[in-house]
């Protein structure tokens, strides 16, 4: 029940939170159906993803240096992998099957681009809970060293994943070369990103340029709270802040410029 003396922000913000949570309902019916698991895909597709990577490397025999798990460096690494990629593919061209929303007083840009990244960040994240907390009671996977840097660690990626998202969907808003320069660039992103190697490995000459891709950084971190002292970890945490405030800024003067221009068509 509302408080006769909400402030006007306090209302704005009500309103807000049932817009998103409305949208993020709508979408689960939309994209999962009512029927089957119906919203468990939200995880489980996640979860099919990781384990098919994990179940490839240990079929064709994979071994990374040292001594670490296999599962835990699959789990790890392409978990963080969907943090960034999927909510950015969510947030490409979903503006035009989602005009008729727009028509509404209260719904915004924005709030299309929320709803998709939320379901995308929760998603990635229950399939990691999931998986870990199964591997670990089967002892295939040992408990994490550091929870809070892990905790931190995924937070930054999630952040990252959100902003890169932002300035994806609303860059797609203004042309779509965007979105064909987008999926392109997400298949060599992801060789790229740290999810199959760990900086340490490469040679001294390449540690620096591979550091400067924002993603490497948050995986090092992930595995630096989950491995702690077994692995030797190269990243900076201040870096990878930087760039997701600077995607985050881009991307919502992104998403207000195209929330200007549907105004103008409606």
């Amino acid at each position: 029940m509302a408080f006769e003396h909400d402030t006007p922000f306090i209302r704005s913000l009500r309103i807000q939170l049932h817009v998103i949570g409305a949208l993020l309902m709508r979408e689960i019916v939309t994209r999962y159906g009512r029927e089957s698991l119906g919203f468990l895909w939200l995880f489980v597709e996640p979860m099919m993803f990781t384990l098919g990577v994990t179940a490839l490397w240990a079929g064709i025999g994979v071994r990374h240096s040292g001594n670490l798990p296999l599962v835990a460096f699959a789990v790890t690494g392409y978990s963080s992998v969907l943090l960034w990629r999927n909510c950015a593919n969510r947030c490409s061209m979903a503006i035009p099957p989602n005009m008729g929303l727009l028509f509404h007083r209260n719904v915004r840009v924005l709030d299309l681009f929320v709803t998709r990244i939320l379901l995308e960040v929760a998603g990635a994240t229950i399939s990691f809970l999931v998986l870990s907390i199964v591997w670990i009671g089967l002892e295939w996977m040992d408990p994490p060293v550091d929870i809070p840097r892990l905790l931190m660690a995924w937070g930054l990626l999630a952040w990252f994943g959100a902003s890169l998202a932002l300035v994806i969907g609303g860059g797609t808003a203004h042309s779509e070369t965007i979105e064909r320069l987008w999926h392109p660039a997400a298949y060599i992103l992801f060789p790229l990103s740290g999810a199959a190697f760990m900086v340490d490995w490469m040679p001294s000459r390449l540690q620096e340029f591979v550091l400067w891709i924002p993603m490497v950084d948050g995986v090092e971190m992930l595995r630096d709270g989950y491995f702690g002292s077994a692995v030797r970890t190269h990243y900076s945490a201040e870096y990878l802040t930087l760039c997701c405030g600077v995607l985050t800024l881009a991307g919502l003067a992104l998403v207000k410029n195209a929330g200007r221009h549907i105004e103008m068509k409606i």
